[in-house]
């Protein structure tokens, strides 16, 4: 056995004597043995190393929404949750995440932003009119009361209709852009450049018919260009149900601007089926070229998952989401 195993070492250490001495081929030989250009797939090319974590939909007591249903963190809050800090809770808990977030974007709705923040803070605006100190007074008292106040809100703007003028804050209004520069300023505050990045964004909240074509509009800019132009609502003169002119809006900030934005659609399989069309748009209009084009510019990606259910599902693979069947 010793003298195998020195004769198999001899042999290797020949072996690798013979390769050491073996000369590079020079770039004019290299060429004649594979003419024509090279190529090499990932040549001169970066990929990412470090996924970075984050969430692009969230709402804080600013959004109508959140703000009914209780909900008193700001977007300071949600900040700071994001950042790992600890936070109490609406509820009273104390609540931290196991692993911070890189990223965030508060995204809270463009419809009567701010309203619940005044409800809560029983503001002079609110309260100098009978309706809406009506309204603040069961939120207030909470309960049951509270939930009925919520209920009558909600049932209200869903028709389109509006209790109280009081009872509303309305793009354009000095009260929404002040609402407006409050949530640049958090995330201003909360961005850290290397550590985290406080996305300023928002949400358009159409629904057409009952068919979900929300947007969450985010920016890649800082405060100043953002507070150059207000967000976009789907209420009428200054805004849109219709998502193209959603587009057109983004079209118009970066022009104005010199900045960036992008859309994220999300609950697709809330939409009966107008998010993504197949033979019209929503409005009968025709699917042609410049709707793809436009679209793919502005909304590059799309919220496959959240809380409501799944965007892109199917039935095959989950038999007992009636969300999942879109389409098929």
């Amino acid at each position: 056995m010793r003298c195998l195993f020195v004769t198999t070492s001899v042999l290797c250490l020949l072996a690798g004597g013979a390769m050491a001495f073996e000369p590079s081929p020079d770039a004019s030989s290299l060429n004649k043995a594979f003419p024509g250009k090279s190529y090499s797939p990932y040549a001169d090319r970066g990929f990412p190393s470090m996924p970075l974590w984050g969430d692009t939909h969230l709402h804080t007591s600013t959004s109508f929404d959140a703000g009914a249903f209780g909900n008193r963190l700001d977007a300071h809050a949600a900040y700071r949750f994001a950042k790992g800090e600890q936070v109490t809770a609406t509820t009273g808990m104390n609540v931290r995440l196991s692993r911070p977030l890189d990223w965030l974007v508060v995204a809270d709705h463009s419809d009567n932003m701010g309203l619940f923040d005044l409800i809560y803070a029983q503001d002079g605006s609110i309260m100098s009119d009978s309706e809406g100190r009506r309204i603040a007074t069961m939120v207030a008292n909470g309960g049951e009361e509270g939930v009925a106040a919520a209920l009558e809100l909600i049932d209200a703007y869903s028709r389109g209709e509006k209790i109280s003028p009081a009872l509303a804050v309305e793009a354009g209004s000095k009260t929404f852009r002040s609402v407006w520069q409050r949530q640049i300023a958090a995330a201003e505050a909360a961005n850290d450049p290397g550590r985290f990045t406080a996305f300023i964004g928002y949400e358009w909240t159409s629904l057409i018919q009952g068919g979900n074509m929300h947007r969450v509009v985010m920016y890649r800019d800082g405060g100043e260009k953002a507070a150059m132009v207000d967000p976009f609502t789907t209420e009428a003169p200054i805004g849109s149900i219709n998502p193209r002119d959603l587009w057109k809006w983004m079209a118009n900030y970066e022009d104005l601007t010199r900045g960036d934005v992008l859309a994220l659609a999300h609950n697709g399989n809330l939409s009966n089926g107008i998010m993504f069309p197949i033979d019209a748009q929503f409005d009968g209009a025709e699917l042609d070229a410049e709707y793809v084009e436009t679209r793919a510019k502005w909304e590059p990606a799309y919220e496959a998952t959240q809380i409501k259910g799944d965007g892109e599902a199917h039935p095959f693979l989950s038999p007992n989401d009636e969300f999942a069947d879109y389409e098929t």
